[in-house]
């Protein structure tokens, strides 16, 4: 078969991934057909109460960087530099995500970060949009994509190759799971979400804006992110049912109360809280498992799409550019679309399964684990081990944010050490670890870190 770099290519979906992916392809000369559902993001509002606000961190910046836009895509960003935490009764504290200046993750707007994407694919001469489009069917054994326009006509076009980054509901995925083609399943959180807006205040925040605020309350929580304008994008997470859950705050003033019991230092900046509590929706929270990915070269599936997780360690999408640019390498080298989908695959798996547990244990710290005691300990433990021994120890969620040349298994397995590490270092008090001792169990246990 001739090489992969000699082809067109349909990618359904101009998410993020879609839109990143389109440009990356086109800078190697392929022709690329993008379709959309939407009409176009460059000329509609965003959905009100849906776009939970992203965090970009190292993994994405490095996508953007490869596809040469992160000079546009700057002037989007605001600098969060540790988790805020707000206990009742007490100031807020910062928690530092790491301990050098560049250690930072940046909170970015998905609508105008997805403008910014699409404006770069539209203006290449190997990109053709086509919004208002969405694939209605995948007929593998025939080799046809079947799309409906904005005006309800039906067409088919080539499908081979075919890339889905049509996000977590993919409609390509559930196709080729009523073809028998694969399996998938989506294990959902007890938790859902909701959205709700903390306005500026004379075009200032309100709240600290180089921060990512959360309230943790043991069983669920309160964050906020900082917009460019002034404002906070904050999101509930919540059980669904139960005596302390969305279930409980059906009826009028339900939410209110609730927001002045727990977290009443924000309840003064969110003046329509109630009218936009009753008309935000309310969001699922889950992990997509999908297997194989590919299907004979013909069909790939590609960030959300393959591998949705939940969003507690702020990497869905970086994970997901990360997956562009591993595709976009593996082209470095002729072989077929069957063979670069296979090893996209193969290389790809582990670490998503990896990061997808992470995501969910993360929640864990956020809601709970960052108010108590021993946790800031262990923490301040690790940081003192990331000084002395560099290269060396690095905590979990250093790897994962800023370290992009340390794959997410690695940083499961090596993180999952150094717990047994501090674990064993902590000495449950004020007082100072043995710093002997802790030489000694890096010595042993954790290997150095190969040069990137």
């Amino acid at each position: 078969m001739s090489s992969a770099r000699a082809r067109s290519v349909n990618i359904v979906g101009a998410g993020l991934a879609g839109a990143l992916l389109a440009l990356l392809f086109a800078r190697r000369g392929l022709r690329v057909s993008l379709y959309e559902r939407r009409a176009d993001p460059r000329q509609t509002q965003p959905e009100e109460g849906r776009s939970i606000n992203l965090a970009l961190a190292a993994r994405g910046t490095r996508a953007l960087e490869r596809a040469g836009i992160m000079a546009a895509v700057r002037p989007l960003l605001i600098p969060m530099r540790g988790r805020m935490v707000h206990e009742p009764g007490g100031p807020p504290v910062l928690q530092p995500y790491g301990q050098r200046a560049d250690e930072v993750i940046w909170s970015v707007g998905r609508a105008a970060l997805n403008r910014v994407l699409i404006e770069a694919a539209v203006r290449h001469p190997d990109v053709a949009v086509h919004f208002g489009h969405t694939c209605v069917g995948v007929d593998v054994a025939a080799g046809r994509l079947q799309l409906r326009d904005a005006q309800a006509a039906v067409r088919e076009v080539a499908l081979a190759p075919t890339i889905a980054t049509d996000g977590a509901g993919s409609v390509v995925r559930a196709a080729l799971g009523r073809a028998g083609l694969l399996q998938s399943r989506e294990d959902w959180l007890d938790h859902d979400y909701k959205e709700l807006a903390i306005p500026a205040h004379g075009g200032r925040h309100v709240l600290e804006p180089e921060a990512l605020h959360i309230w943790p309350r043991g069983g669920f929580m309160l964050i906020a992110l900082p917009n460019l304008d002034g404002s906070f994008t904050a999101t509930l997470f919540l059980p669904r049912q139960g005596a302390v859950s969305f279930a409980a705050l059906a009826h009028p003033g339900a939410a209110r109360e609730f927001f002045a019991r727990e977290f009443p230092d924000v309840v003064p900046f969110m003046p329509e809280l109630s009218a936009q509590f009753a008309a935000h929706p309310q969001g699922q929270l889950g992990t997509v498992h999908a297997v194989p990915w590919q299907v004979g070269g013909k069909v790939l599936l590609l960030g959300d799409a393959a591998h949705a997780i939940v969003p507690f360690h702020g990497q869905g999408m970086n994970a997901a550019f990360e997956d562009c640019t591993v595709l976009d390498g593996l082209l470095d080298e002729p072989r077929d679309w069957n063979g670069l989908f296979a090893q996209f695959e193969a290389l790809r798996r582990a670490n998503t399964e990896a990061i997808a547990r992470m995501a969910v244990e993360n929640y864990l710290e956020m809601r709970d684990a960052v108010r108590d005691a021993g946790f800031v300990r262990r923490k301040a433990i690790a940081m003192a081990l990331e000084r002395a021994f560099p290269g060396r120890f690095i905590p979990r969620y250093s790897m994962v944010m800023f370290h992009p040349e340390i794959s997410y298994a690695d940083a499961l397995r090596r993180g999952e050490i150094q717990a047994g590490i501090l674990g064993e270092l902590d000495p449950g008090t004020g007082a100072d670890f043995d710093p002997a001792r802790a030489a000694a169990l890096i010595e042993a246990r954790l290997p150095a870190l190969r040069a990137a």
